[in-house]
């Protein structure tokens, strides 16, 4: 079995983004079964150990652990890793592993770019902002308290249609769907931006949604091929949002300091769920990909 690990940049707090709201997550992953019947993942979840500015146990030393893929939910306020949790995690990528980092709005998250590769992807308010300046702009008129990236999918709660970009991604593969693709992820009023680092050959932006409010179209996520050299894949997410429980199903609830009405379409909606669901069980496999000499 590949051993996955979700984790939260934050301590567990029963009123924010803590691991617990990503169950659906961990119980689809968990679901996943080889030809033999075997479950292909050993998944462990949690949030962090330690208190900001102290060393993490687990991230602190990754690259020497078991773990085969990390998926990060950065949901801190900027501080959410420290450099020695950083370099841990680079490590553990340049050994072959695995790596989803995943965001959200403004700056929600931002302690990530500084990882390597994959942080440059990740664009916010005041770290490392997108250098097309047209882009800074508030997108999401509705939620006034946050300003740029606030890309506007939809609510809670519903599903977004999604664009392949260039050839389909192994992340996008459907073999049953038009184009091969899957085509529908969750929405979320206010995600984040990310690119390609274009001093990076390995990256390329896989898919894109568009605004509801705007249209303006957005990257949804940027993937890094894994290299010769053992550099592991990874994968930059717009918001991680579109693996949250409320995002799944409203009815597994919110921390209390979101106020947007949510929707429900996407619980709802055989294709979108299908899609949805899709998305994760590729993103594991492709993860678990490594390039051999």
């Amino acid at each position: 079995m590949k051993r996955i690990l979700l984790q939260t940049t934050i301590e567990p707090t029963a009123d924010d983004w803590s691991i617990a709201r990503f169950s659906l997550l961990r119980e689809l992953l968990g679901r996943a079964r080889a030809a033999d019947g075997k479950p292909l993942y050993d998944v462990v979840a949690r949030d962090r150990g330690a208190p900001p500015g102290s060393t993490d146990p687990v991230l602190g030393s990754l690259d020497s652990s078991d773990f085969d893929q990390l998926w990060l939910f950065a949901v801190d306020v900027g501080n959410g890793l420290n450099d020695d949790e950083r370099a841990a995690i680079d490590r553990f990528r340049q050994r072959g592993g695995g790596l989803l980092v995943a965001r959200d709005h403004m700056d929600l998250g931002c302690s990530v770019c500084d990882l390597q590769g994959v942080g440059k992807a990740h664009h916010f308010h005041t770290h490392n902002p997108d250098p097309d300046t047209t882009r800074r702009v508030i997108d999401d008129p509705y939620t006034t308290a946050i300003l740029w990236p606030n890309f506007h999918s939809g609510a809670n709660g519903d599903f977004q249609e999604i664009a392949p970009v260039g050839d389909v991604h192994p992340i996008l593969a459907d073999p049953d769907a038009p184009g091969s693709a899957l085509r529908y992820l969750p929405s979320h009023p206010h995600e984040g931006d990310v690119t390609a680092p274009p001093d990076d050959a390995s990256a390329r932006v896989i898919a894109t949604g568009k605004s509801e409010v705007t249209g303006t179209p957005f990257a949804i996520a940027v993937a890094f091929e894994p290299q010769p050299d053992g550099m592991g894949p990874a994968v930059a997410q717009s918001t991680f949002h579109h693996f949250a429980d409320y995002n799944w199903d409203p009815d597994h609830g919110k921390p209390s300091f979101v106020s947007e009405a949510p929707g429900g379409t996407l619980r709802a909606t055989p294709a979108a769920k299908r899609s949805t669901e899709l998305y994760v069980t590729n993103l594991a496999r492709w993860l678990g990909r490594k390039v051999r000499n």
